[in-house]
Formats: structure tokens, sequence, C-alpha cells
């Protein structure tokens, strides 16, 4: 039985990232994540966020995170799974789902 709780929180941008040309925006990916993990997981103990880096909230944290992506220009989107980097530019599944095991999060029955 899982007893794990995750925030997801996707930094993205509407600009498509120049490394990342051809891949899907920041805000579709943000949208894939959440029916592709919805369709394999329980979601009721996911939160999603998606942060916006050219307009992030009155938040320190992510303000922070946000000046990082600048100064180290870093590929976005970026995706975390609590306070851990899971993604960064094009995200896979997999590494996402195996950090959601960890977490205990419940498989959707089949």
């Amino acid at each position: 039985m899982g007893k794990g709780k995750v925030s997801i929180t996707v930094y993205g941008a509407e600009q498509i990232c120049a490394s990342c040309v051809g891949a899907p925006g920041s805000k579709d990916t943000y949208e894939w994540l959440q029916a592709a993990i919805g369709r394999k997981y329980v979601d009721d103990s996911i939160s999603y966020e998606y942060i916006d880096i050219n307009e992030p909230p009155e938040v320190e944290k992510h303000k922070q995170f946000v000046e990082q992506i600048f100064e180290e220009d870093l590929f976005y989107p970026i995706v975390f799974v609590n306070d851990e980097i899971v993604a960064e530019g094009i995200p896979r599944l997999k590494d996402i789902y195996q950090v959601l095991d960890k977490h205990d999060i419940v498989l959707r029955a089949e």
C-alpha cells in the first residue's frame, strides 16, 4: 500500500529552449506529464505546479531556481519531484516513474 505524497514542479517558458527545437513546449510537456502519470498512478497524492521562468511567482525558492536556470543555461522544461531534479530538457517518463516508485505512489489497478 502506498503512502507517498509528492509535488511535481515543471519550470519552463512559452518560448522553446534553443537546444530543444522540435520538442514540445514546456506547457505542453507539463500537461502531457499530468496525463501520463494519471494513467499509471493514482494521483490523489500528487500535486502539480507549472512555473513560467519569465514570470516566476513571488516565492523565494522559485525565484532562486529561475535565476539558476538563466545563470547556468539549463535546458527547460525542468521537472522536479519534490526537491529533486528528475529531468532537464526533454523528460523521460521512465526516469520520472522510477522516482515516483521510490516515493511509494500507488499504481492504478489494471
